[in-house]
């Protein structure tokens, strides 16, 4: 017991070193020549960040006709709210609540983990158990397992995870509440009846809507908390129905008073687009199986090598069907298979999804691993504990490649943008862009997005005028199309930036009004209105605005 403690404590104290190393270098860019090409790099942090970042440069967090997921995904952008208050918007900041939030993800792993402990150590005795299957860890005296503690420390150093629960996305935020609501669910014991079991349930039922209000795909990771609130029950059915339509009952109901009382009467149209914009699916009757390949096979941008084991791990635990009673395993299958299933539909297989499935696909490959050595002599854990080990000296090395090598030809390029809009002191600082709610948080330059909005292109350009475009490497048809009916296009710089071939160009154009007006014999241009507009060639919803 003493060495499996010291052994614990080293394992989870090289975890912490690589967690405090998420948080050195927040302003440089995502890792260039990197396996992982997503677009996210160059928009998310912005816009799903967005009502913050407005709320505190421009003083009104929405803009009619703009992006303005806030209005579906409220959750992010209040936790950066009240950073920003204290801080000032900076991407430093947001990501550094990134990074806070993954110290959550670890911490919470481990306390699932050691919590489930029993299932593996006696899980007959869980089985003799006559109190509640979960509930109760006091049913036998259980050996301290280093399952936990080895779970951290491959999240911890793995380089995908690194690199993606460094930016403020929202993907991180959803895993840790996914987390937190399998440890209220694991917590639930029938046998108690006062007031600690209500405030549980009621609990549960909060981050439950937190975690819709995160991020709606949600939805599909609800059958894993679901499963691990019935084994608390017991398998019992009364029980579960009741305490399961007691939390559905309170995430619901804090989402019909959100939505009947703020979203309906101002900000439907907002909620409706964000829906509207993410409903297409290239899953189809002839591609069907494609996607499916393709969805199943993109799952080695977590590590080849932990991804293959985490399949073996899952298809042993399906052939050695007993293992399936830990509930923990089970869940965990099901957030698996719940997520893949919707990234297969949703059919826009970017990296960043995978982020969702890469943290119990590790805690999987640990926990079945622990079911498969329990009871082994020495010699077969010493061999087991040093492939662990090796899986992990191989990710924290590549984790350490870009921890040395910090690059900021994205943050340079902002940084120069900002100087040259400032420059000109008779234009509008208004920056058209799609990456333009990134350069707000980098900078604090006021933009609209040129992609995605209520409103039609054109119109959002003529309500807000923006003085000047950012594009990468090139002028899409569409977006040339609606700004030249207001604006001739001055290219005045191009910054090299990230290593993407479709976008690692970052043009800047001054756009100058084809009819200026006239006041006090000169010429001048007009100027951003105190709001702003926003999209392209997406269904206008004007008349709802």
């Amino acid at each position: 017991m003493r060495r499996r403690r010291f052994l614990e404590v080293a394992l989870l104290t090289i975890a912490g070193i690589f967690l405090l190393l998420h948080a050195v270098h927040l302003k440089a860019d995502f890792p260039n020549n990197s396996p992982w090409v997503d677009w996210a790099k160059y928009t998310d942090e912005g816009w799903y960040g967005d009502a913050a970042i407005r709320f505190y440069l421009r003083g009104a967090w929405h803009l009619p006709g703009d992006f303005n997921p806030a209005v579906a995904l409220p959750v992010w952008p209040l936790l950066e709210a009240a950073l920003f208050g204290l801080t000032g918007v900076s991407i430093v900041a947001a990501r550094g609540l990134a990074v806070a939030v993954f110290a959550g993800i670890l911490i919470v792993t481990y306390l699932l983990m050691r919590r489930l402990d029993s299932y593996v150590s006696s899980p007959e005795k869980v089985e003799r158990s006559k109190i509640s299957a979960v509930g109760r860890m006091a049913v036998a005296e259980t050996p301290l397992s280093l399952a936990p503690a080895i779970a951290v420390l491959l999240l911890a150093v793995n380089p995908f995870i690194y690199v993606f629960t460094r930016m403020a996305i929202l993907e991180p935020m959803l895993i840790l509440l996914t987390l937190l609501a399998l440890l209220v669910a694991a917590r639930f014991d029938p046998q108690e009846t006062g007031w600690r079991a209500r405030v549980e349930i009621l609990l549960l039922g909060v981050v439950l809507a937190l975690m819709i209000g995160t991020k709606t795909t949600a939805l599909f990771l609800l059958p894993s908390v679901a499963w691990m609130l019935w084994t608390a029950a017991g398998h019992r059915w009364k029980p579960f129905v009741r305490e399961a339509a007691m939390a559905a009952g309170v995430a619901g109901a804090i989402w019909a008073a959100y939505f009947l009382f703020f979203v309906r009467p101002h900000y439907l149209a907002d909620f409706r687009y964000l829906f509207l914009a993410n409903q297409y699916t290239q899953i189809t009757r002839d591609t069907f199986f494609q996607v499916i390949e393709d969805t199943f096979n993109d799952g080695v941008w977590i590590g080849p090598v932990l991804y293959s084991l985490s399949m073996l791990a899952i298809a042993v635990a399906l052939v050695r069907w007993k293992m399936m009673r830990d509930p923990l395993l089970a869940s965990l299958m099901l957030w698996t298979v719940g997520y893949l299933a919707f990234l297969a539909y949703h059919a826009n297989l970017q990296p960043r999804y995978y982020l969702v499935v890469a943290v119990p696909l590790t805690m999987i490959l640990v926990r079945v691993a622990e079911h498969l050595l329990r009871g082994r002599n020495a010699v077969v854990l010493s061999v087991a504990g040093v492939a662990f080990l090796v899986l992990a000296g191989v990710d924290a090395r590549q984790t350490m490649k870009y921890v040395r090598q910090p690059e900021y030809t994205f943050a340079r390029a902002a940084e120069k943008v900002e100087a040259l809009v400032n420059a000109e002191k008779s234009h509008s600082r208004l920056v058209l862009s799609i990456s333009g709610s990134d350069l707000s948080l980098m900078t604090g330059l006021p933009s609209i997005c040129d992609d995605f909005g209520t409103m039609d292109l054109d119109e959002r350009i003529e309500a807000y005028q923006p003085g000047w475009f950012v594009a990468w490497n090139y002028v899409e048809d569409d977006k040339m199309e609606a700004l030249a009916k207001f604006y001739r296009l001055t290219r005045v710089a191009a910054f090299p930036a990230m290593d993407d071939p479709d976008r690692n160009l970052l043009i800047v154009y001054r756009l100058d009004s084809k009819t200026p007006e006239k006041q006090n014999g000169r010429e001048r241009k007009k100027l951003l209105p105190t709001r702003s507009l926003d999209n392209d060639a997406r269904p206008s919803v004007k008349d709802e605005l």
